[in-house]
């Protein structure tokens, strides 16, 4: 009997994969440890002061705006080396990247007024919208359904707008804002999230299908510093960049909480992506250190989601 009772209760402190429930207990807090823990992941001045942009493609590789100089993008492999992928149209620099479905990247060109498409097979840069009236555009989001949003910050007169992009056409949104900057579309597609960097608000729209917005109200406002690009997750949370304070915010879209506050090296964090093998490793442009920080998160990043069905 006594024999029984060891060998069932030895059974029991073992996993079926031979791991002691001790030695899972302590992975996992290991696991956990990691998690919202920035390091640095490209070298330092390989980008420009205007680093901004970062996106992943279908494969994995990152891309970021203003390698070595201004008017490139460059890519960065899965270790953090970063080279020149392609040089934009005399004039043109870039801010926002984004993929469609089709794996096509698109560019916001603040200095052109354009949002510039790329094929990413010919690296053939063509103008996909132009429109004289916008003050940039600033940054990008898209729908599922390849339908892109742009903000429109003027600085100047701390003002904003938001437009909706097609081919060959910007439509104008909402004209009557602050300096709107990151934008960002909710895993389900049914939410706009916009903010405004000088007043410190974050806004959400209903969102239709056909990328109409409705019933703005206020998800949260912070009352110190700036804010920049943000992204959502696949769980609907939303990460901001603090640009000047040198964090990354993860707030609830439910209830505008600030669930996590991640610190940074660098204190001018301008925008943030969401790559790696699970989509789970967050990459966040530093401006005053010119390169890439990362740290690994609970769930992947809505965009990375998003590609990876489409390949599925």
């Amino acid at each position: 009997m006594t024999v029984c009772l060891v060998l069932l209760s030895t059974a029991c402190k073992q996993k079926s994969n031979g791991q002691s429930v001790s030695e899972a207990q302590e992975n996992s807090t290991k696991e956990e440890s990691t998690l919202y823990q920035s390091s640095v992941f490209t070298e330092p001045s390989g980008f420009t002061g205007g680093i901004e942009g970062p996106a992943v493609d279908a494969n994995g590789i990152l891309y970021v705006v203003n390698f070595e100089k201004q008017g490139t993008i460059g890519q960065v492999d899965a270790v953090g080396n970063a080279s020149l992928f392609v040089t934009l149209p005399e004039g043109s620099i870039g801010n926002g990247i984004r993929f469609n479905s089709a794996g096509d990247m698109f560019i916001a060109d603040y200095t052109m007024h354009n949002v510039l498409k790329v094929d990413m097979d010919t690296k053939e840069i063509s103008v996909y919208a132009h429109n004289d009236e916008l003050n940039q555009p600033n940054d990008i989001a898209i729908m599922d359904n390849d339908i892109i949003f742009a903000s429109d910050p003027d600085w100047a007169n701390s003002k904003g707008q938001i437009w909706r992009v097609e081919e060959g056409t910007f439509t104008l949104l909402e004209g009557d804002m602050g300096t709107t900057n990151g934008i960002e579309v909710s895993p389900d597609n049914k939410t706009l999230y916009v903010n405004e960097s000088v007043q410190r608000n974050i806004w959400a729209y209903d969102l239709s299908p056909e990328g109409e917005i409705s019933n703005k109200r206020l998800l949260t406002k912070f009352e110190d510093f700036g804010m920049d690009g943000m992204r959502t997750d696949a769980d609907g949370n939303l990460y901001v960049t603090r640009h000047g304070k040198g964090t990354v915010a993860k707030i609830s879209t439910t209830t505008g909480e600030i669930l996590e506050e991640i610190p940074l090296t660098g204190k001018k964090a301008s925008n943030i992506a969401f790559g790696g093998e699970e989509g789970t490793q967050a990459f966040i442009t530093l401006q005053d250190n010119g390169n890439v920080e990362t740290f690994t998160v609970e769930s992947p990043g809505r965009a990375f989601q998003m590609i990876k069905e489409r390949k599925e």
